[in-house]
This record gives C-alpha cells, structure tokens and sequence, in this order.
C-alpha cells in the first residue's frame, strides 16, 4: 500500500487548497490505474503561527506503485500550489508498505499538539526511509509526514464533502442558495453539522478565502454530508470528495494544569475563577482562573458572539473546566464546563426596621444602621440567581475552529448547551 502526503500548498492572500491538490492527485491515480483506499484530511496544531486557517494536511491510500504515485504528486503541487507565496513551502512525503510505524503515528499526535522543527521531521522520513520533496524550505514536509502517520495516530474520525468551484472563478463571489443550504442543514442535523449558524444567519460551510472550495459539509455520517451537499444550490460544482478526518474531535486538546499550560499548545484546565469576567475593548471577555496560587488568564474574543455571554455569567468561585489555545501566556476559550456553581454570596446586611444596607462600624465591629441603632455582627448570605446552569458551553458554529469538537456529538463528561 502507499500512502501520500502532502501539505502547505495553498496561501492566505493567493488562495488555492491543499485538499484540492490532493483530490486533483487521487484523481490522477485513478487515471493512471490505481484504487483509491481512502482520502484523509488532518487539522494540524492550530497554534503554530505559519499556518493558513485550517492547518490541513491530506494523504491518499492508494495501491500505486509509490514512485509513480509520488511522481504525479509532484507534478501536481508544481502545477498548483502558490509556490510564488515565500510562506507557501509544500512538501510531499510517500510511504510504501504494510502499516505505519509506530514512530510516524506518534509524530503524527504530537504534529496536532506541539510544534515541531522541520530537522525532526526529515530525521524521522530518513529513518523510516520515505520518498519526500519539497519546496522553499520544505516546511510542508511536517504536515505530510503528519498525514501519512494520521492513520494509526487517532480513534475518533469524521466525514468532509468539499465541493469546488472551477478555477477560473476563483476571486469572485461564490453563488450558493441561502435556503436551500438552511433547509439541508436541518434535515441532516445532527448527523452533519457546523453547516450553518441559525442564530448568526451564517452559511458556516462556505468560506470566505479566494479559493478552489466552493462549500464544505462536515458530519458524523458520510452518507449525511453527501445528502446535505446535493441538496444544495448553487453555481455550477466543478469536482467534489468526501474526506476522511479529525475534525470536530478535540484532537488538538492535551491535559493541562493552570500553573504549568504553554504557548503553542491547546489545553483543558480545570480550575476555579478567580475575577469576574470583563468585557474590554473590542467586545472580548476577560477572567482568570486560579489554581493554588497559580492563576491563567482566559478570553473569549469578540468573533465568539453569544458564547461571551455564557463567559459573563461566571463568577467567581464557580468551578470550571475551559479549553482553547494558549498565546501570549492566555487561553483562548472554545469551550467551558461549569462544574460547581456558586450559589450564595456575602454581602452586607440590610437593616430589618428601615431594609436599607448598614454601613461599616469600624474595623471587626460588623454593621450598623446609623438612622435605627440595629447592628449586626457580619455579611451575611444571599442566594445568587444564576443564569448559567452546571454543563458545557461552546462557541457557536461560526467561531468553531475545524479541529474543535461540537457539543452535538456527544460524549462530554456533563450535561451539555449545543449551539446551532
């Protein structure tokens, strides 16, 4: 069997897509006599700084002779990929034989977590003796050699239908029917989901960069995502694929502590809130979580909409557990779960002739009122009326990173406040 890698073909301001190369690439080795075993699509660690949105790496199983197959990859990534971007630097890796060594899955896993240096990866394709090549400083040979790995690198998988738009057309605005994409998305839900955002009136499948893909359905169920993608309206579709891949499943996340996350990386934390959140310029919420005497400040940013609503309704001493990237020392929330609520605060007591709040009288003396004479000798407890009920919280499908698991599929440690 051979599997192909290949990574970084595409740029932020040129467009072009590293899943369109690898579909134009498994349609060539059709071409040229060989099966395709399957298409996978790997998010990568979305942290790193030299990525394009969606940090995607793709591998095509085929049973081609590897020379020939590597060839026509090649051919390919010289024929599209923005090599004119000096931070585009594609790289291809092929692998020939039965299985993934253990070493390329682990790299894999840790290409989804961590940064890596190039030298690492062309120490590892070296050893493990795999045809590669890249271009510039060949850069995308870490996420290729990632996408060659991927396969016995993760557990949970999901389903991408990407269609394109012909190439000429790339630049202009796409013509995709509001209704209709509306209308499939919620037939299918929750079988394929992030299609749309109901509440943001937002076609969430189609992206805004000037490139190849015309809209991406993503899904549990393969059969789901093709149902929703041909129910669609739109322009003329020019070529389309269902990937295999790790999106919506969390597999960026690691096990973290509030003293010891770093930048780079994508945690979840548990911890207790330390501030009230607070809205600063820009619309972004701000709190701090503490552990001990370590604190890790947190932040819903202003694209995150609705979700910062649920942020504001945290107090301090709630417990919580968050996840997101950390950058610059802050986490970036994705997703929150409210543990333990707080339920009652200190506060100062009211005097019970006249109900108005006493004042200080002096330092360890508790309260008085100064017009009725009644003391007391401390605050005292008042239930809190709280919005936010224990479980998770999520930002809503317009804000979901491609990597980051939806609340709709399940599998969370509490109750769960999917967003739609």
């Amino acid at each position: 069997m051979t599997l192909v890698g290949i990574d970084d073909t595409d740029s932020r301001e040129r467009g072009m897509c590293t899943t369109y190369v690898a579909t134009r690439l498994a349609e060539a080795i059709a071409e040229a006599g060989g099966r395709i075993v399957e298409r996978r699509l790997i998010r990568l660690n979305p942290a790193v700084e030299w990525k394009t949105r969606g940090n995607a790496a793709l591998c095509v199983e085929t049973d081609l002779d590897p020379g020939r197959a590597g060839r026509l990859a090649e051919r390919l990534v010289d024929r599209f990929a923005a090599v004119d971007d000096p931070r585009t630097s594609p790289g291809v890796v092929v692998a020939a034989g039965e299985g993934v060594p253990d070493p390329v899955a682990a790299f894999a896993r840790r290409a989804v977590r961590e940064r890596i240096d190039l030298a690492d990866a062309l120490a590892l394709i070296e050893d493990a003796d795999y045809r590669h090549r890249g271009w510039g400083d060949g850069r995308g040979r870490i996420g290729a050699l990632a996408a060659v790995g991927a396969a016995r690198a993760f557990d949970d998988w999901t389903h991408e239908h990407i269609a394109y738009r012909a190439l000429d057309r790339c630049g202009t605005p796409r013509t995709v029917d509001r209704d209709s994409a509306f209308a499939a998305a919620q037939a299918a839900y929750p079988d394929a989901w992030d299609t749309v955002d109901r509440v943001e009136d937002e076609l969430v499948c189609v992206p805004a960069a000037p490139g190849p893909i015309l809209y991406g359905i993503r899904g549990d169920d393969p059969e789901a995502v093709r149902r929703v993608a041909a129910a669609i309206e739109s322009e003329p579709v020019d070529r389309e694929t269902t990937f295999v891949t790790n999106q919506g499943t969390d597999a960026h996340l690691r096990p973290g502590r509030v003293g010891t996350v770093q930048d780079g990386r994508a945690y979840r934390v548990d911890g207790v809130v330390d501030e009230a959140p607070e809205t600063r310029a820009g619309g972004h919420v701000h709190l701090t979580l503490r552990d001990g005497d370590d604190r890790l400040p947190c932040v819903a940013f202003e694209p995150t909409k609705r979700f910062r609503d649920r942020v504001r309704g945290l107090r301090p001493g709630d417990r919580v557990t968050v996840c997101g990237e950390v950058g610059e020392g802050t986490l970036k929330l994705e997703k929150f779960a409210l543990r333990e609520a707080v339920t009652t605060e200190r506060v100062v007591p009211a005097c019970p002739d006249c109900e108005r709040s006493m004042e200080s009288a002096g330092r360890e003396q508790g309260y008085r009122c100064r017009d009725c004479g009644t003391t007391a000798p401390g605050r005292v407890g008042r239930d809190v009326d709280r919005r936010l009920d224990p479980g998770w919280y999520e930002v809503p499908p317009c804000a979901r990173r491609h990597v980051a698991k939806p609340l709709v599929r399940g599998g969370f440690d509490a109750p769960t406040h999917p967003e739609r």
